[in-house]
């Protein structure tokens, strides 16, 4: 999810209710404290006064790092910063970070796992929670339950499970039922992550894992309307119609629009194509639109495919978008 879930997108996405709370995009942590500049950067919403998307949902600012020493000073420092929240990123499979003794790297020794939240919730007392994100191991799943309950051990106050290892990466299936194994013996809440794309894969996350609650990633992409259609059913019992093209060229359109007040043109285009690209994987027409438009070499031109022949739209829309973490 790095370079796709950042404020605009946090934006975007909770205009409409559907989303609890959001976690901004990870904050590398090294061996130094950080400057307020890359805080901000990473968290705009800070400059708001209760750290929440202009909708009002709370937004949780994520850390990922190795050093305890490290993590704590910047804890601290996103305290100063007025943080409401802080999130553990021990899930992260890219290979660049992992052979840079980050994310999911940790998930090798849970020791390790539970020095780095010890560490960053002595930082912040009970001032703020300080929460987590897991896989289900490395390699594979004999720590899985050691290193949740190492997180716990350590502080955190709630613990997001991806139910895969990191060499599972993403492909499919996700094993929902391991969550649930993890469920049984931590006291803490338990979130359950990985392929959530549909109404039914909802449903079937939260059967097989026995949790309350589900954090969406590349689903939300795929379909932005994913948590307003969750919600949705939830009240009503009441399927919401599929999301139309129209739409979703919409919300790809506002956010060209708000990128591009900030960043160059060649920059926004990669970023729309890379959204354009989570919504093929479950849309036939933006696999059509994605085919043709991937080569696409200057973003008027992309923005003019995304909306050509796009009929109107059955689905309400507002001014931006219609519609919640985050790796």
């Amino acid at each position: 999810m790095e370079g796709v879930i950042d404020a605009v997108t946090r934006d975007l996405l909770t205009r409409e209710p559907g989303f609890d709370w959001t976690v901004t995009e990870f904050v590398r942590v090294v061996d130094a404290c950080l400057p307020a500049r890359v805080f901000h950067r990473h968290c705009p919403e800070l400059d708001r006064p209760r750290v929440t998307t202009p909708a009002g949902v709370p937004v949780h600012l994520q850390l990922l790092g190795a050093d305890p020493a490290a993590l704590a000073a910047n804890a601290k420092q996103a305290l100063s910063l007025g943080a409401t929240s802080l999130d553990l990123n021990f899930g992260c499979p890219a290979k660049t970070v992992n052979r840079h003794d980050g994310g999911a790297s940790l998930l090798r020794d849970p020791h390790r796992v539970e020095a780095a939240v010890a560490a960053v919730a002595a930082a912040v007392g009970d001032t703020i929670p300080v929460t987590a994100k897991v896989r289900l191991g490395f390699a594979d799943r004999r720590l899985a339950l050691a290193c949740a309950r190492a997180a716990e051990r350590g502080g955190a106050t709630q613990l997001v499970v991806h139910a895969r290892t990191r060499d599972e990466g993403y492909r499919p299936p996700a094993h929902w039922e391991w969550i649930g194994r993890i469920r049984q013996h931590l006291h803490i809440p338990v979130v359950a992550n990985g392929d959530i794309w549909t109404l039914e894969d909802y449903w079937k996350a939260r059967t097989l894992s026995g949790c309350r609650d589900v954090m969406l990633g590349r689903g939300a992409l795929a379909d932005p309307w994913l948590a307003a259609r969750i919600r949705h059913w939830q009240r009503t019992g009441a399927r919401l119609p599929a999301t139309p093209w129209a739409s979703r060229a919409a919300i790809l359109a506002d956010f060209a629009a708000e990128q591009r007040s900030t960043l160059p043109a060649r920059t926004v285009s990669a970023l729309v194509k890379q959204w354009l690209n989570h919504m093929r994987q479950r849309d036939t027409e933006a696999a059509r639109r994605f085919a043709t438009l991937k080569r696409c070499t200057t973003l008027d031109s992309l923005l003019v495919g995304l909306t050509d022949d796009a009929s109107p739209a059955a689905w309400p829309r507002q001014g931006a978008a219609r519609a919640l973490s985050p790796a």
